[in-house]
């Protein structure tokens, strides 16, 4: 069973809420009740789109001009990402019988579903940092028959008592691997994680292989947007002055670059090949 067929088996209405957040006409994100509107419901859990699940008022914008409402000033926090997306993730995984992954970001718990369908719930552990939807997403998951073990917690920490991983999977865009990670990924294993836009304006996905040394290196193998890990925020001139230098380097494929880590933590991402380090 590949990743697509493992989540068409899985539905995906066990797992969203009955409360989810949609664009309106200005784009503002606004609540939609599956009591209120059902069919307008069901549509968008059909959909192969992301929907957003958790929302919060943006810091930046004054409190008095905040309105749930009409959506003004409000951001989501969480999602269920679309299903080709987190497809594309798992394929790329390259999971094989008896493995065990650590998910960092459970969301809905709808993927988290997805893994324990391919390798069985006792083989899949889950983090997430917001206890609302880790208990959700827990409960989501014990009536849909996939008894996954969801931590809430910081996934930057990763989860050590369960370690080592043969594959750590991120929902969520980061900027830096916490060596959390490397050290909970066994020799050989893999890390894979969405990229936010720091080199490449299609945060990429990045693949990386563990070594037996405590370094890990790999290549990006595709766009893949997330929402970014709650500690990973990135600067907004940031993002602009990295596409700048893409543009004017040509504006390559993403798949030209790569990230490798040292066992000393060292992050440094490259062109082409390890030896061509941009930053």
């Amino acid at each position: 069973m590949n990743a697509r067929e493992a989540f068409k088996a899985v539905p995906r209405k066990l797992f969203i809420p009955d409360e989810i957040f949609v664009p309106n006409d200005v784009g503002w994100l606004v609540p939609l009740r599956r009591s209120d509107d059902p069919e307008r419901w069901h549509k968008y859990v059909a959909a192969d789109d992301a929907i957003v699940t958790r929302t919060r008022f943006a810091p930046a914008i004054p409190a008095e001009l905040c309105d749930a409402a009409t959506g003004r000033g409000v951001e989501a926090t969480s999602s269920s990402s679309a299903p080709f997306i987190m497809a594309r993730l798992i394929d790329a995984l390259e999971l094989q019988p008896g493995m065990r992954v650590l998910e960092i970001g459970t969301g809905t718990g709808y993927n988290a579903a997805v893994l324990a369908r391919l390798l069985g719930a006792e083989n899949v552990i889950s983090v997430e940092i917001d206890s609302v939807a880790a208990d959700r997403a827990r409960s989501a998951l014990r009536e849909a028959g996939y008894p996954v073990r969801v931590v809430t917690g910081d996934g930057e920490d990763g989860y050590p008592p369960a370690a080592p991983y043969d594959r750590i999977i991120v929902t969520a865009s980061v900027h830096t691997v916490p060596m959390t990670w490397v050290e909970q990924t066994r020799p050989g294993g893999m890390i894979l994680a969405p990229w936010a836009p720091t080199f490449h304006p299609e945060w990429p996905l990045c693949r990386f292989t563990v070594r037996a040394d405590g370094s890990a290196a790999g290549r990006c193998i595709g766009p893949a947007p997330f929402m970014p890990l709650r500690a990973q925020r990135v600067r907004a001139h940031a993002v602009d002055e990295a596409e700048t230098k893409w543009t004017e380097a040509g504006k390559p494929d993403c798949t030209r670059y790569g990230v490798s880590v040292t066992p000393e933590g060292q992050q440094q991402v490259w062109f082409d090949s390890p030896d061509n380090v941009i930053g």
